[in-house]
């Protein structure tokens, strides 16, 4: 590949991001797909517990986080992402958009840049944020009218 020829194509080969680029929808559709839930509860009122019942009948593997609990569905629950035993495929959000940022940071020191932000667990911050940084992201759009049943 040779040398930019442009100024504007010199600054793009300046400005690319190391992060290689995921298609998340497809990413939703593999059986060896693993998801951390940003906010997953037992609560049954919660988005939280229904989308992590909802992945888990579909056969993902599944870590629940959530600062509250020690189990969710009878499931060990993890702190925070720092805890995960494993870097998940992918990671989504079912919480309020201030914690979604506060999580985002962590994300992207730890290299976590697949993530799905669920409808109310964003803002312009949150927005501004996964631009400004390169992850992968599907905001505003329920991960589970994309997923299907993987095992």
């Amino acid at each position: 590949m040779g040398s930019p020829g442009t100024v504007d194509e010199f600054a793009a080969v300046i400005d690319r991001k190391e992060t290689e680029h995921i298609d998340l929808m497809a990413l939703v559709k593999k059986p060896d797909t693993s998801i951390a839930i940003i906010g997953a509860t037992d609560n049954p009122s919660k988005f939280g517990n229904i989308i992590y019942h909802d992945l888990k009948r579909k056969g993902f593997r599944l870590f629940p986080v959530n600062h509250h609990r020690t189990l969710v569905a009878g499931d060990r629950a993890y702190t925070c992402v720092q805890d995960l035993p494993v870097k998940p495929s992918l990671i989504t959000f079912v919480v309020p958009p201030s914690q979604t940022l506060t999580v985002l940071d962590v994300c992207l020191v730890l290299g976590y840049m697949n993530v799905w932000i669920q409808p109310g667990a964003a803002s312009q911050a949150v927005r501004t944020f996964l631009m400004e940084h390169a992850f992968n992201y599907v905001i505003d759009d329920c991960i589970m009218v994309h997923t299907a049943a993987v095992r």
